[in-house]
């Protein structure tokens, strides 16, 4: 991968972070900052929504470490290297997903085995 591609994906993958985290902040700054609730119902719905938030950021926290990686890879020299065949992964895979591992083939391939033993 050329420096420029490099660089790209690590402005992309910097601020998809950078966003993350921000979010990561607003949802602690609103669930610190909930009140008490008179009516059961009012309360009922305001559990539901932060649960609901909570697993979001929950599952974005898992985001964030891909991202990390990804970043490191970039330092290390071996971002777009599938971590399976050590093959080069297509620009046009990191653009629809920039924190992948893997090539199409082997990601591929890996879904049709977890698809047939169901692992």
């Amino acid at each position: 991968m050329d420096k420029e591609h490099l660089k790209y994906f690590n402005d992309l993958l910097t601020q998809w972070l950078e966003d993350l985290l921000h979010h990561a902040d607003e949802t602690v700054v609103h669930i610190r900052e909930s009140e008490y609730f008179t009516d059961p119902l009012d309360r009922a719905s305001f559990d539901s929504e932060r649960s609901f938030q909570l697993r979001i950021r929950d599952r974005e926290s898992v985001l964030i470490k891909k991202i990390r990686n990804s970043l490191e890879d970039i330092r290390e020299g071996t971002y777009g290297i599938c971590s399976n065949c050590e093959r080069e992964i297509s620009i046009q895979r990191l653009e629809a997903r920039p924190v992948a591992q893997h090539c199409i083939q082997c990601k591929t391939d890996m879904e049709y085995r977890e698809k047939i033993t169901g692992t």
